[in-house]
């Protein structure tokens, strides 16, 4: 079988991908989801003309001839502003946030006047509309400030807040069931014996979908049996994505492949030209997608980034772009490339305005240390030539 390029395979995991349905959720608990309808202000933002700073509401014209006595009318502060109409030669005292009374069009600042008993010294000019934040200077009723697809941050939040909104209309999170497969695992925390490991692919793997947005559900571990295997996958029939870690291969023991297609997903590709991940698959029944992911942790955590990602990404109505890449420079030789596409676990370090990526020397698909400790993938294309440390690659940034 011919090894299927990543961008091919990225493609055929994505197509006809819809994005989950819409849900309403509180603003509060909003932090982090993404917008699934465009939002439209519910008021104007500010709704008055207001004091963008403590002083005096005048009239511009009294005190152009500055310095003059006005006579004090009244107080004006947040929440509670003056009812009355200030008249020529009036003033009123004002706080930052309040609305301008009826008369008024500008603030005169506390620093630049002198208090004196039921009256105020201008001590200098302003002109007409000095420290006053005009009605809508932010935003107005009906304008469409959010747009769908917005991952809502503190700015987004508080925007929304702003605009009177205590609801908003949110993507389901994609809920990812994550299953671990293999008689060599066993749980963090357990006891292996002397011919198992610990399985470290979920725990990362779900930190990954939690971040691109989704829902990580723990399947567990199960053993190399295929009805077990079975079994399990059909206790995801709620999720939109079963991700499996390990079995991947074409061993005696591998079972991924046969427990998908018995429970009726078709296969979109398996094998592609990728290093680590060459033995990722995927498939689906109906809306459910299957990803096969590759045993060795460090390729089933950059399998997750390259594929797992964009694909939550498109569930939540996104483009499911390929991570970015940045340009640098090697920090070492590299040997020429194979057919497979590499991603090179690198140090990266800043050289003046450079950018140097350093892959380290040893790339093991195993080797968890080296990924935790990795700044960045470097990027090297198939058939890629010898390159010598100084000249230009292409990295993913961590």
């Amino acid at each position: 079988m011919a090894l299927v390029p990543v961008e091919t395979a990225r493609a055929l995991l994505l197509r006809d991908v819809m994005p989950t349905p819409a849900e309403p959720v509180a603003l509060a608990d909003a932090g982090g989801r993404v917008l699934a309808e465009p939002i439209a202000a519910n008021r104007t933002q500010p709704p008055f003309d207001a004091s963008s700073m403590d002083g005096y509401a005048v009239r511009a014209a009294d005190i152009a001839g500055a310095p003059v006595t006005l006579r004090m009318v009244g107080t004006a502060a947040a929440g509670h502003g003056f009812a009355g109409t200030v008249g020529p030669g009036e003033a009123v005292r004002i706080f930052t946030g309040a609305p301008m009374p009826a008369g008024t069009d500008t603030v005169l600042i506390q620093e630049n006047a002198r208090a004196g008993d039921g009256t105020v010294e201008a001590l200098q000019s302003e002109p007409r509309g000095r420290f006053v934040r005009r009605a809508g200077l932010d935003f107005a009723a009906g304008e469409v400030l959010l747009q769908a697809g917005r991952r809502l941050d503190e700015r987004a939040l508080a925007l929304a807040a702003a605009m009177n909104h205590a609801v908003l209309p949110v993507r389901r999170r994609p809920k990812v069931a994550i299953l671990a497969t293999g008689d060599e695992l066993v749980a963090p925390g357990g006891t292996p014996a002397a011919d198992q490991i610990v399985a470290s692919n979920g725990a990362g793997l779900a930190a990954l979908v939690h971040a691109a947005g989704g829902e990580a559900v723990d399947l567990g571990i199960a053993r190399d049996d295929l009805a077990e295997i079975e079994a399990r996958i059909e206790t995801a029939a709620d999720a939109d994505v079963v991700a499996l870690l390990g079995g991947a291969s074409v061993g005696d023991h591998d079972f991924t492949r046969e427990a998908l297609q018995r429970r009726g997903f078709t296969l979109d590709f398996w094998k592609i030209a990728m290093r680590p991940g060459k033995p990722l698959m995927a498939g689906r029944a109906g809306n459910r997608i299957a990803l096969g992911l590759p045993g060795n942790p460090v390729a089933s955590l950059v399998c997750g980034r390259l594929f797992l990602v964009p694909l939550i990404d498109r569930l939540l109505g996104g483009a499911g772009a390929a991570p970015a890449t940045l340009p640098a420079l090697l920090g070492r030789d590299l040997e020429a490339n194979d057919l497979r596409e590499d991603y090179l676990r690198a140090t990266l370090d800043r050289v003046g305005d450079t950018l140097v990526a350093t892959p380290f020397a040893v790339q093991d698909s195993s080797m968890l240390a080296h990924l935790a400790n990795a700044d960045c993938l470097v990027v090297r294309a198939p058939f890629a030539a010898a390159a010598a440390a100084g000249e230009p690659c292409r990295i993913i940034r961590f």
